[in-house]
């Protein structure tokens, strides 16, 4: 009897699929103090941004340095729907998502038809477009001054059991975007998208729709980007055009992401944790130097040079290198020959209709015999 591989396989994807959901159920009631339970609501939220990126990166292969575009967006439109208009918070979360969606159709049907580097820098653009209206543009948006969001929790709910509500809020839409992005991997409509990654002229002239796929996942992750931004916007409470807009946050997804394995589910999420750790603990310790750029940039030259495909699908290699070998051929053993070929001799002498199976029965019989 051979061993099947595949179960095996899935078995350990299951035990790893349940100590990660135990590990981010148990991390808020873990952490050391408020401040660790912060870190961890950041690393939460950064990893909702680079899986939300991942729509496009990953499946499309189009890299967008400027999907700040698309968070700031959606925490702007999240905090003025509360503000102005009284919007229950959770439903203007939802709603500025819808919103940034629908602006993200005309972005995607312009910026779409370029590729490459003209692509990446008409995302740059787009970021800073944003970012100069939304300064200039003082009497909406606060501008320089920033904008002051009414958190949607009760006053005397503390700043730390905040910091736990949010911290599951964002595992919760990480989980949706997840499994978003999975639902898709395994989809026709996925294949078509990994097709115009690999090669979109070659998926173009096999009959692919490339660009309608390329505006539906460029939609999406412009939906789920959105999300993001507005529940960091209901968190943290304040929104400042310079860091919403910033193409350092676009430039981290993109970290993430690569970092992680942008063709892989959990990816994004492994990169977020490892950079965003990274990025506190830099901050936290030299203040308001740079030198976490300068540790971002040196990661990101890494990443490229030795882990092209990012770590997750480094270590899947890695394995299956010191995997033993399926056999091709299925072993069977003198005890299971025999009984196959004792049924068949007694197949052979039920049946009167064929004499000639009859008689290689009896023939196998006195092979087997003479064996003995």
């Amino acid at each position: 009897m051979t061993a099947r591989p595949g179960r095996g396989s899935t078995a350990l994807k299951a035990v790893g699929l349940l100590l990660l959901v135990a590990a981010v159920v148990s991390f808020p009631s873990l952490a050391a103090d408020p401040f660790i339970l912060s870190v961890g609501v950041v690393i939460m939220s950064y990893a909702v941004l680079a899986t939300s990126w991942n729509f496009v990166g990953g499946f499309t292969g189009y890299i967008s340095l400027g999907h700040a575009a698309y968070s700031g967006l959606g925490a702007y439109a999240t905090g003025l729907l509360v503000i102005h208009t009284g919007t229950n918070p959770w439903l203007a979360m939802l709603l500025a998502g819808v919103v940034v969606a629908l602006i993200a159709i005309p972005i995607g049907i312009a910026s779409l038809r370029v590729r490459g580097a003209s692509f990446v820098i008409v995302s740059i653009a787009m970021v800073l477009i944003l970012l100069l209206v939304f300064q200039s543009w003082g009497s909406v948006t606060g501008g320089s001054n920033g904008l002051r969001v009414p958190r949607p929790f009760d006053p005397s709910v503390l700043r730390p059991e905040q910091h736990e509500r949010f911290f599951y809020l964002h595992a919760a839409l990480l989980a949706v975007a997840l499994l978003a992005w999975w639902a898709i991997d395994r989809s026709r409509f996925g294949m078509g998208l990994k097709a115009i990654r690999e090669d979109e002229d070659k998926a173009q002239s096999l009959g692919v729709p490339t660009f309608s796929y390329k505006l539906v996942a460029f939609v999406v992750s412009a939906f789920f980007t959105a999300l993001g931004g507005g529940l960091y916007a209901l968190w943290f409470g304040f929104l400042d055009p310079i860091f919403q807009f910033s193409i350092l946050v676009g430039s981290y997804m993109v970290l993430m992401s690569l970092l992680g394995g942008i063709r892989s589910l959990f990816g994004p999420l492994l990169g977020a944790v490892i950079v965003g750790y990274a990025v506190e603990y830099f901050k936290s310790q030299y203040g308001d130097t740079q030198f976490h750029l300068v540790a971002m940039g040196l990661l990101l030259g890494a990443v490229v040079l030795f882990m092209p495909d990012g770590i997750i699908p480094a270590l899947t290699q890695l394995v299956r290198r010191f995997r033993p070998q399926a056999a091709s051929i299925r072993e069977v053993s003198q005890a299971d020959l025999a009984e196959q070929r004792r049924a068949a001799a007694d197949g052979s002498e039920g049946s009167t209709a064929d004499p000639g199976a009859a008689a290689a029965g009896a023939g196998d019989r006195e092979t087997e015999g003479v064996k003995r």
